[in-house]
């Protein structure tokens, strides 16, 4: 670990522990939107110094049973148009359904909320029968002027996991930009802990994340592997949806899912050893056609 990212965790787990102590006390709870911007505050020093070139944070951590990965960005949008276009479901199946492994998603009424029917599997063209369908609960946690916060949650995932978790926080920040922390978590039991370290030895033993955690021989940096690595590329690719949907809405409408398809392509090519799996032309033809699906087909 350099010394700027442990200056910003000492910094981070620092405010932690000072807001899990004011917890006890609700006259000293601090309103969401000041707890987000002190977030930022604490990571300060390993934003302005971020291997992305640009405000953008990400990190992991890894249980006995579950991993975590954790973004915070700072988006070039007004919060009053982010804010906005993430606060309702079916924004969100446009959303997930840019990532490779989303083949569908539609909202529907359920018995506690909107639920999102989600379809996860491979990266590439497949049938959705052979995939596997999980339902995320979607809920407005809070909706303010200067603050919202979106949870979706699922009980159960493919392959004997459990307890997803997406959280995405958005308030205003300096300059007219949007502050943003999206975090992404699951767990899992015998049976998936096995099928990942079947995968980490074989098709995934080269794959990386993004958390430098020393360097290589050759000097350049050594980036976190295993379990770790792979929550952090997911992390980053729903992240980059979110804001290549955001960035799609200033074109027409007809053409905002063929930006936000293209968009969120070029974005994740700027991170080849992490992110890249296909091809582009691949990557639109796949896309448009499971795009295609979600508007007409009802599960």
């Amino acid at each position: 670990m350099n010394v700027l990212r442990a200056t910003a965790c000492v910094a981070l787990m620092q405010f932690i522990a000072a807001g899990t102590a004011d917890a006890q006390d609700s006259r000293l709870i601090a309103d969401p939107a000041t707890t987000l911007r002190a977030r930022f505050a604490a990571l300060a020093i390993e934003r302005d110094h971020s291997q992305f070139h640009r405000p953008l944070y990400i990190d992991s951590s890894e249980s006995a049973d579950g991993v975590t990965g954790e973004i915070h960005a700072i988006l070039n949008q007004p919060f009053a148009i982010a804010g906005a276009a993430l606060n309702r479901p079916a924004q969100w199946c446009d959303i997930l359904i840019l990532h490779l492994n989303i083949k569908y998603c539609a909202p529907s009424p359920g018995i506690e909320g909107t639920v999102l029917h989600v379809i996860i599997g491979k990266k590439y063209d497949q049938p959705m029968e052979a995939a596997y369908p999980v339902d995320f609960a979607y809920r407005v946690v809070a909706d303010a002027a200067d603050y919202l916060q979106v949870k979706l949650s699922a009980a159960e995932g493919p392959l004997a996991t459990h307890d997803y978790r997406i959280v995405l926080e958005v308030a205003p920040g300096e300059d007219g930009r949007t502050l943003v922390r999206l975090s992404y978590s699951y767990s899992y039991g015998a049976m998936a802990r096995i099928a990942m370290q079947v995968y980490l030895a074989t098709v995934g033993r080269n794959k990386v994340g993004f958390a430098i955690v020393g360097k290589e021989p050759n000097g350049q940096p050594r980036f976190i592997a295993g379990m770790r690595g792979v929550t952090e590329r997911n992390t980053m690719r729903y992240y980059l949806a979110i804001e290549s949907f955001l960035g799609a809405l200033s074109a027409p409408p007809e053409a905002r899912v063929e930006k936000s398809l293209r968009d969120w392509f070029t974005a994740i090519e700027r991170y080849p050893r992490q992110l890249h799996e296909m091809e582009q032309g691949d990557y639109l033809a796949m896309k448009r056609m499971e795009y295609a699906r979600q508007q007409t087909k009802v599960l």
